[in-house]
Parts: C-alpha cells; structure tokens; sequence
C-alpha cells in the first residue's frame, strides 16, 4: 500500500507540468491534492471579486482534472498553520509537498507550516515552479541581486531553461474511511466565491482553468506573438497574451509558456517576428525581475525602494482620487483606462503606466493608494509585478532612469489615435472628433452637453510642481 502525499497547491493551480507535484507523483502513488483558503489573505481590504471567482473557477477545474488522474483535490478554509498540520496527521500522511513563493506573507506562513508539519514527524519538501530561475541563481558577478533590469536580463537570458515536467497521472486517492477522517479536519466543499462574500457579476476576460490557459497560449504564439512589438502598446488593438492571471495563479507554467515562445521563434519566418517574439520573452524577464526583487526585498511591499521618497510630500487629496477612481479626471485616456478597470477588472499594460503616472505626477498622490485600489480590482494583480509597476512609475522604484512624466495628451495622440479605446470606454463622448478626444480639449460647452467633467488638474503645472518637489528631496535625501 502506497504511502500518501499530500500536496499544497498555491500558486500553481493544474495537474500539468507542476514541479512539486510531479515530485511527489514520483515519491507515492497515492498524491491528493489540498488547497487552503486562507483568511490572513481572504479577509484583508485589497481583494478583488474578480480575482476570486477566476481562482475559485481554476480549482474547480483542478478539482475535475484530479478526479480524471484517479485522485482529489481537498479543500480548507481556515489558517494554514492549523489547517494542514492537522489534515495531515488525521490522514497520516507521510509527506506535505509544495512549491516556493516570492511574498513575504507567504514566504512567513510556509515556514510557520513546515515547524508545526515537523514537529508531528511529517516529512516537509518544497520545489521552485513559478520561475524560470529560482531568486538564488541569478545573482551579479559580485554575488549580489540585481537592481537593474538591464543586467538582470542579459544574465537570466543566457541561463538554460528547465524542461517541462510530467503531468499527474494515474493517482490514488483517499479511501471512503480517509474521505471522513479528511471532514472531521476540517475538508469542506469548494465555495463559491459569492459564498465567500465577493461578487462579480461580469463575464471574465479569461475564462479560468488550466485548460482556458493553454488555449490562451496556443492562439496568442499561433498569430499575435509575431507582430506583438508593434501591437502591444495600443490599448485599442488585441495585441497582448492577456495569460497574466493564468501565470498568477499558475493556471498555466512558465515553462510551458516559454516552451511555445520557443517554438514560434524556430518556426518564425522574419527578423520581425523574431523580434517580436524576443520583445514578450523579455516581458516575462520583467516579471521574474520583479518576483526576485520581491524576494530579495521584502521591504518593497510596504514602501518606495528609492529614499527620496521614503518622506515624500504628496498632497493625498481624498476628492481628487475619487475622480481618478471613477474614471472622471476630464482626461479621456486616463478616464477610459479607469472605467475599463472598474467594468472588466482587467486594464492594458500602456494605460497602466499612463493612470499610474497620472497619479502621481498629476495628482500627486502616493502611489500606494494606486497600488491598493489596482489590488481591490484586477483579477490578474499579482504583488510583485504590481508593486514593481507602480513604484516604476512613480520614480521611487528600481529603475536608472526614474523621472519619467507622461503626458495623457501625447499617450492617447500616439497610442490611441483614432481614439477607438477611448470611444468605446467612454461612450458619451463617441460623437466628439477625435482631435478633442484625444487631446482632451474638449470645449466646456461640449463637455457639459455629454456630461463629462473639466479637468480636475492642469497638467503642465502639476508636473512642474511634482518635478520642484522631487528635486528638493533629492537634495535632501543626498
């Protein structure tokens, strides 16, 4: 009779190419999968709807595909460092298996699980599968983590990529006895994500799962890829993967991903789709950058990485971030960008950039609130790239060349300039010529007829002011 494992799904929702489940699928027939719904994280102020019901949805489906393998996927809902010590004693189970996280929450909460895991005699092994390369082995010829992308990128670059992994196959799962003996500790149904109190009545960008992922995959590198460098800062045009909740949650791997970008570099005909193709390799690097950072880091999750702004002066006017909120700054681009968010729970990586700056740099306010209200919103946020992204854009980040401004003008006059994404996000302002759309020189009496409100700020001399007031820190701060 084969020994069970258990394994501690996180991150990494599919049976498929999963380095620690593979491991454990090694060690033991008998693999049953656990996911814990964690309160410590359920239970705080910046959870988005979407996010939950897209997670909710991929454990639904990896819950059928471990019925398929011959096992099952239990599930808790309370505090992990109770929670799975005590399945794991009940089932007695030999080993607990899981794969590393970057966060330090997470980081913290492992290590609390593995001692009480320890202490009852259970054999505790852990694996790195959300990144190509754990953040111990890039390091700079110094030994030292990297704090510059550029460098980072040439190393991570030329370090051979892992092989894909076998997916979880003809398991066992618990015995009818161990099924009640896995409730009296506390397995409980799958919820719903309405029963865990977060609504989201729209439709999904994504459809979750690790199935909908690979579909994701398949079509993205079968056309888009080879023309992505062109396309992907258009918010207008379908020119990204849009794979980044299913990387989040690791409803696909990154090494299947990198895999398909391989293969359409072999199969691609011209310098540009090769360059292309490189162009969305390098977006992934971003986002190992930014989890190493994380990881090498902890601190960058609650505050700037740069001291000038450790005490900056930002003027935090509560009414002024309403309006960027609700998408009614008077400012098409930056207004479009908001309600696509607030209706969709999903924003382009461009507009990203231009209602982050915005923030800051217009409205001077503290970057964090942005960080926060994206974390109550997006159902693809992910800490490290989210954290990594604002802090890039408010100067205080890891970044050589920090004081970067965008214009909303310019932006919507380069990459909307039929003003398509902001007609269709902003529908009553559809009639308007695409000049004053685009410009955002909409004259009062237009404005008042469609409804829509002057500019709250004046561009020119909020960026002046953040610029005087960015200077006055670094002379202090030097």
């Amino acid at each position: 009779m084969s020994n069970l494992i258990l394994f501690w799904h996180r991150r990494d929702l599919r049976i498929s190419d999963n380095i620690g489940l593979a491991a454990a699928r090694q060690k033991s027939k008998k693999v049953v999968g656990v996911f814990c719904l964690d309160p410590n994280i359920l239970e705080r102020d910046d959870v988005a709807p979407a996010r939950v019901t897209y997670m909710i949805g991929c454990l639904e489906s990896l819950q059928k595909s471990y019925t398929q393998a011959g096992s099952q996927l239990l599930v808790l809902h309370e505090n992990p460092s109770q929670a799975l010590p005590t399945l794991a004693a009940a089932l007695n189970a030999q080993a607990v298996f899981w794969n590393w996280d970057v966060e330090p929450y997470a980081r913290e909460r492992d290590r609390t699980v593995a001692e009480a895991l320890q202490e009852k005699g259970i054999e505790v092994h852990n694996h790195w599968d959300q990144l190509l390369h754990s953040p111990e082995e890039i390091r700079s010829k110094s030994q030292e983590p990297y704090t510059v992308y550029t460098p980072f990128w040439r190393n991570w670059s030329s370090q051979a990529k892992a092989n894909r992994v076998e997916s979880l196959k003809q398991a066992e799962g618990l015995s009818q006895q161990e099924q009640e003996s896995a409730r009296q500790a506390g397995v409980i149904p799958l919820p719903t994500a309405k029963n865990l109190g977060f609504i989201w009545e729209n439709e999904l960008l994504t459809p979750p799962g690790e199935e909908a992922a690979q579909e994701k995959l398949e079509k993205f590198c079968a056309n888009a890829i080879t023309e992505y460098e062109e396309q992907r800062n258009f918010p207008g045009v379908h020119g990204t993967s849009q794979l980044s909740a299913g990387l989040k949650f690791g409803a696909i791997s990154i090494r299947t991903v990198w895999a398909a970008t391989q293969t359409a570099l072999e199969n691609s005909r011209s310098d540009e789709a090769r360059s292309s193709i490189q162009a969305w390799q390098k977006e992934l690097a971003w986002r190992e950058f930014y989890q190493h950072a994380l990881y090498h880091f902890p601190e960058l999750a609650d505050g700037p990485y740069r001291d000038t702004f450790k005490d900056f002066p930002w003027d935090n006017d509560q009414q002024l971030f309403q309006a960027w909120c609700e998408g009614k700054t008077g400012y098409p681009i930056v207004d479009a960008a908001m309600r696509q968010l607030n209706e969709v729970g999903w924003m382009h990586n461009r507009c990203r950039m231009i209602v982050a700056s915005f923030l800051t740099k217009d409205l001077l306010i503290n970057w964090q609130w942005g960080e926060k209200y994206f974390m109550q919103k997006l159902y693809d946020a992910d800490l490290s790239a989210n954290n990594g992204g604002w802090q890039w854009s408010a100067s205080s980040g890891m970044d050589p060349k920090p004081l970067r401004i965008f214009n909303p003008a310019s932006q919507a006059q380069k990459f909307d300039p039929d003003g398509e994404y902001i007609r269709e996000w902003l529908p009553e302002l559809r009639s308007l010529d695409t000049a004053s759309l685009i410009s955002g020189n909409i004259p009062p009496l237009e404005r008042h007829a469609h409804n829509y409100p002057a500019p709250i700020v004046e561009h020119n001399k909020q960026q002046r002011q953040f610029k005087e007031r960015y200077q006055q820190q670094k002379v202090g701060s030097g």
